[in-house]
């Protein structure tokens, strides 16, 4: 069971490692607060994302959900 518990938080790492340049790689919309409401309002309305920028909101969302889904196993392990 610790061998489990030591792979599962050595994968974590690496999600959390991803999650991270997935995030940061993701190109800025806009500056400000006033710029993330205009931001989403292109998002509802029928803005598009194209080739990387749709690659990586992607990833983001798969790995932040992985990256839950490991983390609530450690906790059961852990207890």
């Amino acid at each position: 069971m610790y061998v489990l518990f030591t792979a599962l938080m050595f994968l974590e790492g690496l999600i959390c490692v991803a999650l991270i340049a997935a995030v940061v790689m993701q190109s800025s919309k806009s500056a400000g607060m006033g710029g993330s409401v205009g931001g989403g309002a292109d998002a509802i309305f029928g803005g598009k994302k194209k080739g990387l920028d749709e690659l990586l909101s992607r990833a983001t969302m798969i790995l932040g959900g992985v990256f839950a889904v490991v983390t609530m196993i450690l906790v059961k392990l852990s207890q």
